[in-house]
């Protein structure tokens, strides 16, 4: 199963694409993955629920957020009511050691994104503050990554013995499904999605768009 685990609508600040426009493009284009996953920036969206576009259009729309820490941004799946209460999602200076320590107490995965990012990326920020415990699964493919991004990821990825995943970081419609994460086994929700990743049964993968 492929999905796009790094996506954003205009739930995000910055995101200008609609949830129902990402599915028709997908579909419209044959873009080749499962579904996706929206990590909305600084926040959880416990509004939405896109259960009837999934079913309308045969995909797995799961939901996440992105939060930002001392290591720069940080992807967080599997966020349930009892996590949203450890810390405050809003806030743009959190300690990745407490992202981290609540996301085990609470069934989740905190997942480093575009650590080949200058100044948002993590390996921007591990001289200054050393390697952080309890990260085990990075991004390494990022639809919005420039020049070598991707190559520091992928290094820095290989030298700390993590395992990598794919998203495109799509914030506008034509970018969905840029990157992915291909799993070994079927994914209906997030609870599924966390027992995947813990698994460690996936790869990362980029996509190219067919030509029309």
């Amino acid at each position: 199963m492929i999905l796009d685990l790094h996506a954003h609508s205009i739930k995000s600040d910055d995101g200008r694409a609609k949830v129902q426009n990402y599915c028709q493009w997908i579909t419209a284009k044959h873009i080749p993955i499962d579904g996706f996953v929206l990590t909305e920036h600084r926040q959880f969206d416990n509004e939405s629920d896109y259960s009837d576009l999934a079913g309308k259009f045969g995909l797995t729309i799961l939901k996440g957020a992105e939060v930002e820490t001392q290591y720069g941004h940080v992807l967080v799946f599997g966020v349930t009511p009892a996590l949203q209460k450890t810390f405050d999602f809003t806030n743009i200076h959190l300690d990745l050691a407490d992202v981290i320590n609540a996301c085990e107490t609470h069934g989740a995965v905190a997942v480093p994104c575009h650590p080949g990012r200058k100044r948002v990326g993590m390996s921007a920020h591990l001289e200054e503050f050393g390697v952080p415990a309890g990260v085990n699964i990075v991004e390494v493919f990022n639809g919005g990554s420039r020049d070598d991004e991707d190559k520091v990821s992928h290094d820095m990825a290989e030298r700390l013995n993590y395992k990598g995943v794919g998203g495109s970081d799509a914030h506008i419609v034509s970018h969905i499904g840029r990157c992915a994460t291909k799993f070994e086994q079927h994914i209906d929700n997030e609870t599924e999605l966390v027992a995947a990743l813990k698994s460690g049964a996936f790869e990362a993968m980029k996509i190219v768009a067919k030509e029309d």
